[in-house]
């Protein structure tokens, strides 16, 4: 394992001691609102601090962003961390099991390291460019003969922004007449990280940010995936409009959507 990779799932799986301590009571979680429909509870930061303490330990020179505390300049920002410590918040608080932790390295802005880890199932996927991407240990190899028709796909709903709802119910209905089904569970993180396993042939989602795309990116390429915006372009990191899957299904897909 790639060491800058071996910090990063040391920080994961430092988090997911946190969220798993505090979910496992089956007590409330106190969480405040940060926008509509967006909340940040107490164990989101606890687990960030925990990744950022990790990460200082072994690069303290190293730029990080961070969902909840933000940018932190280093004296070497050719490499930043950028940290989801809790994809899946809703799901969290609400006591469903269906969340994980993302933290993605870049080196001058291209992604080099990704780890997505669920610490309910303990599923560790991980991706190092050039060298392949890996469920607890196992290589991750996306089917290249898949076919819209008949492929399970994943979505996320536009909750923080509901102006774009019937844009996206249109994509959502074009979708759903051509593949066998359509599941929405609640974590981008883990949805890219499904699509990078085999388990979901496709995805697609609106209104993203980087910390939730960049580690399952990563995995998908790495897994022989393909990964884009809506329009088929490069611009999803910017926009937050992010489509991918197996090769045949994304150039399947990407027309449809388009109608």
């Amino acid at each position: 394992m790639h060491p800058m990779l071996n910090i990063a799932v040391r920080a994961a799986r430092a988090a997911g001691k946190i969220l798993i301590k505090e979910f496992d009571q089956g007590q409330p979680i106190d969480a405040t609102s940060k926008g509509p429909n967006d909340w940040v509870s107490e164990m989101d930061r606890a687990a960030e601090k925990a990744i950022i303490d990790t990460i200082r330990k072994s690069y303290p020179e190293h730029g990080i962003i961070a969902e909840e505390s933000g940018q932190q300049q280093g004296t070497d920002n050719d490499f930043q961390w950028v940290i989801d410590p809790l994809d899946g918040t809703t799901n969290y608080l609400r006591g469903i099991p269906h969340f994980c932790i993302s933290i993605a390295l870049l080196h001058k802005g291209s992604v080099q390291q990704g780890v997505v880890y669920d610490p309910v199932r303990e599923e560790l996927f991980t991706a190092s460019r050039g060298a392949g991407a890996q469920l607890n240990g196992r290589r991750l190899r996306i089917d290249p003969k898949v076919e819209l028709k008949g492929a399970l796909l994943a979505t996320g709903f536009p909750f923080k922004a509901k102006h774009k709802m019937p844009e996206y119910q249109q994509m959502f209905n074009n979708l759903f007449e051509h593949c066998a089904d359509m599941r929405r569970a609640g974590a981008a993180a883990l949805d890219l990280a499904y699509v990078a396993a085999g388990r979901f042939d496709g995805f697609f989602e609106m209104g993203l940010k980087p910390w939730d795309m960049l580690a399952g990116e990563l995995m998908i390429r790495e897994a022989g995936g393909i990964v884009c915006d809506l329009d088929g372009g490069h611009n999803y990191i910017q926009s937050g409009n992010i489509t991918a899957g197996a090769p045949k299904v994304l150039k399947q897909m990407l027309p449809v959507m388009r109608k």
